[in-house]
């Protein structure tokens, strides 16, 4: 009998040394039979047919872990704030915008748990300490095929050559400021973007001035598409979704793929949730690359996992920007440039859009 608990304790003392096996280790969509019977979780949106196919997307991780999904939105920081500062979390998984995940990492937003979720198939440089995408779409140049023929734009450094590529500008002044943009402004006016600093920031507002007064700052989405489908601007800056409809329109522009400005929501867990093992798991099971073929089925949004293979029309196809080429072109803003001089480059977008 002592040989025998001997040998047990040895048993269990190796097993306890091994790593974890293979199958321990997340799976990208993998969800267990049961294994949230009787909890409930709640996933912030934004509403509409993005929250629609997100709920989508969870519905077989619903059906197989058991656990009741209630949904909420749409997503504010404010919000999110006086639950953790209350210290009653009643939001467990929230999408955000891309910047707020890092502005407020271990504070409103807890750092993940990478040993229970599979960001394998995730593109490189999207995951932060506090959120994984999820979503992908972009902000693309779009000009007018009539105003440049032969000779059109092929980067942002001729979006902002006036001379060499005239006409109408129109630039996204739907909200806060864009980094991106600022970024390859700065780059046109002989700056290296990866060096930028604070100063710097006024040097690429100034370039954007400099594309004149006619130039348009669309305040909505459906302002943008409008006018691509309308003609009234030479080249656009547009959400790859409105760029994506205003061509299904019959508007006859062509996008430029260099340098799109990579865009994402944010998957995130606030500090202080009730139970962050089960926030982990609906996050794990929305980055298979099924839930994600059925997300982007739902909404055109682009999928983050690059093994999901959605069903889509070749002209919604042609704006997705998950395949190997467009993950090559595509232009990653610093982000923790623009989270350190958020509010001075918001001062300085704000003082551009009333005209200052």
């Amino acid at each position: 009998m002592k040989k025998f608990a001997r040998a047990f304790a040895l048993t269990m003392t190796c097993a306890l040394a091994l790593p974890a096996s293979a199958q321990d280790k997340p799976v990208a969509g993998a969800v267990k039979e049961g294994s949230l019977k009787g909890k409930t979780l709640t996933f912030v949106s934004y509403g509409g047919i993005y929250q629609d196919g997100q709920v989508a997307a969870l519905k077989d991780f619903v059906e197989k872990s058991g656990v009741t999904l209630l949904n909420d939105g749409p997503t504010e920081t404010a919000k999110i704030k006086a639950q953790v500062d209350s210290g009653n979390v009643t939001w467990d998984v929230v999408d955000t915008s891309d910047l707020p995940p890092y502005v407020h990492c271990g504070t409103l937003f807890q750092k993940l748990d990478f040993s229970k979720l599979d960001i394998s198939k995730i593109p490189e440089g999207q995951v932060g300490e506090c959120s994984v995408p999820a979503m992908n779409y972009g902000v693309v140049l779009m000009y007018k095929n009539d105003t440049y023929k032969d000779n059109p734009p092929k980067n942002w450094i001729d979006f902002f050559d006036t001379e060499k590529f005239p006409g109408t500008r129109a630039i996204d002044g739907s909200g806060d400021p864009t980094g991106g943009l600022i970024e390859q402004a700065f780059k046109a006016a002989g700056g290296d973007p990866k060096a930028m600093t604070p100063d710097d920031i006024e040097k690429g507002i100034q370039k954007l001035r400099d594309l004149g007064p006619d130039t348009i700052y669309w305040k909505t989405g459906a302002e943008s598409q409008q006018l691509a489908e309308s003609g009234e601007a030479d080249m656009i800056m547009m959400w790859t979704g409105r760029a994506m409809a205003a061509s299904k329109n019959g508007a006859a522009y062509t996008p430029v793929w260099q340098d799109w400005l990579v865009v994402m929501d944010q998957l995130t867990i606030p500090v202080g949730v009730k139970d962050p093992d089960a926030a982990h798991a609906l996050i794990n099971a929305y980055l298979g690359a099924e839930a994600q073929a059925i997300m982007t089925e739902t909404t055109s949004y682009t999928p983050i996992n690059s093994d999901a293979k959605p069903k889509v029309d070749d002209a919604t196809a042609a704006f997705l920007t998950s395949t190997p080429e467009r993950n090559a072109q595509g232009y990653q803003q610093n982000i923790a440039f623009w989270v350190k001089n958020f509010d001075l480059a918001a001062e300085k977008w704000n003082a551009l859009l009333s005209g200052n």
